[in-house]
């Protein structure tokens, strides 16, 4: 790999690991503030439906200038969200509850996150030639999921009792901090984890790729993107690929709460506990991306389809585990499942993308499909929890819908194949 490739790799190591990390201190300080359990979800609601309003502008910004600049840029927003959300206080809604700031601030970094992802994953494909794709993805994502362990974990141990208060005793000289609870001691250490992201994205090499010049009328960029969506829908490998990313980013932003929950009610864990367990999950993802960039290549990614039906099969199962061991294992199984079939799958709508649109619009579409997923995922979650659904069958449910959705993709891409083999598609230049 170039050594662009690595400095790319460390400065999303650390945007990520600050937004997992800000998560679980979010919640925390909605917890600080009374925020009601059902609120809960909706911090990743609120972070993810930025990815969808702003889907069709994100990617021709990303194709518009150096990608490295656009993750500078886009970075200094997380930032600026980071530090709305510790001056929760001096910024209320009017007429509202201080909690539904930080919802607020945690939808800029979400704004952010959203524009900083097609640069992200756009420049890849710049940088790399498509049989390095697999590899490539599989240690971003590897490095991805690495970041959420240490975030969710790191998250957890900074609002924990003993680290907080190590936090909250630190003062400058001379210098009052106006830092009182964990959460705000939390939340100024991510801050720092967002300006080391910066200093990296500041070394990001140009790839040197130029595109057309974008439109800049916000009617004609909704066209465009509806074109694009269109395009990548309808192409046969495009669909079944799209499908599963999609069903994958939204069951995956769901478990993070319903683990969470779980942790609670069944094995009566507090949140700095719960996040140990989010981070299990993530190492299991880890894994599964690994062994799917070592084992699989491009030409045979959609052979890793089975392991969507049993990812669903085996989150159903989770709701007979209460042997501590027995829980790390499972959640591990489920991680590993769920890396093996996303990686290839990620690599595969990557290119197919890349032929048929361009690096940053492509992801622009991938992001939309996507994060509706997200929202649709955690709206229906968060209305389940306000009417006081019992997690175990609100698990069961979920668990179920995963495995009976990758069914029905595999028919899908069943029936693609008997019209015609569209496995050609892979590797053939654009036309």
């Amino acid at each position: 790999m170039k050594r662009g490739f690595y400095i790319i790799m460390a400065a999303q190591f650390f945007s990520s690991l600050a937004d997992n990390s800000l998560l679980i201190a979010s919640i925390a300080l909605l917890a600080q503030l009374d925020g009601p359990a059902w609120m809960t979800p909706l911090l990743k609601f609120f972070f993810t439906i930025s990815y969808v309003v702003l889907a069709p502008f994100v990617g021709p910004l990303a194709d518009a200038l150096p990608k490295g600049r656009v993750m500078l840029l886009t970075n200094s927003i997380k930032i600026a969200g980071c530090a709305m959300m510790f001056f929760y206080d001096l910024l209320p809604i009017p007429g509202a509850p201080e909690y539904l700031t930080v919802l607020l601030a945690y939808a800029v970094v979400g704004l952010g996150a959203a524009a900083y992802s097609p640069a992200k994953y756009g420049i890849l494909t710049e940088m790399l030639p498509p049989e390095k794709l697999v590899a490539a993805n599989g240690w971003i994502e590897g490095l991805t999921v690495a970041s959420i362990i240490l975030g969710t974990v790191l998250g957890g141990a900074l609002i924990s009792p003993r680290i907080s208060a190590a936090l909250l005793s630190f003062d400058l000289p001379a210098f009052d901090t106006g830092v009182d609870t964990p959460a705000e001691a939390a939340i100024v250490v991510i801050a720092g984890l967002y300006l080391t992201a910066a200093i990296f994205n500041l070394y990001i090499p140009d790839t040197g790729a130029r595109y057309r010049r974008q439109y800049s009328n916000p009617i004609t960029l909704a066209v465009d993107f509806g074109r694009c969506l269109a395009t990548l829908w309808r192409d046969k490998l495009g669909q079944i690929s799209l499908a599963v990313t999609t069903l994958f980013w939204g069951a995956g932003a769901t478990l993070q709460f319903i683990v969470l929950r779980w942790a609670e009610t069944y094995l009566g864990l507090r949140l700095d506990k719960g996040a140990v367990l989010q981070g299990v999950t993530a190492l299991g993802v880890a894994l599964g991306a690994v062994l799917a960039a070592r084992f699989v290549p491009l030409r045979k990614s959609l052979s890793v389809l089975p392991m969507g039906i049993a990812m669903g099969i085996a989150v159903t199962l989770m709701v007979f585990t209460t042997w501590m061991p027995l829980v790390y294992f499972m959640l591990l199984v489920i991680g590993g499942l769920a890396g093996f079939f996303v990686v290839p799958m990620n690599a595969l709508l990557q290119h197919r993308g890349h032929l048929l649109l361009s690096a940053g619009h492509s992801i622009a579409v991938q992001n939309f499909n996507e994060n509706v997923s997200v929202l649709l995922m955690l709206a229906l979650y968060s209305t389940m929890i306000k009417a006081d659904i019992s997690i175990a069958v609100i698990t069961v449910c979920f668990g179920l819908f995963v495995a009976i959705t990758m069914l029905g993709v595999m028919q899908r891409h069943k029936y693609n194949q008997a019209q015609s083999d569209s496995l050609h598609l892979i590797g053939l230049e654009k036309h």
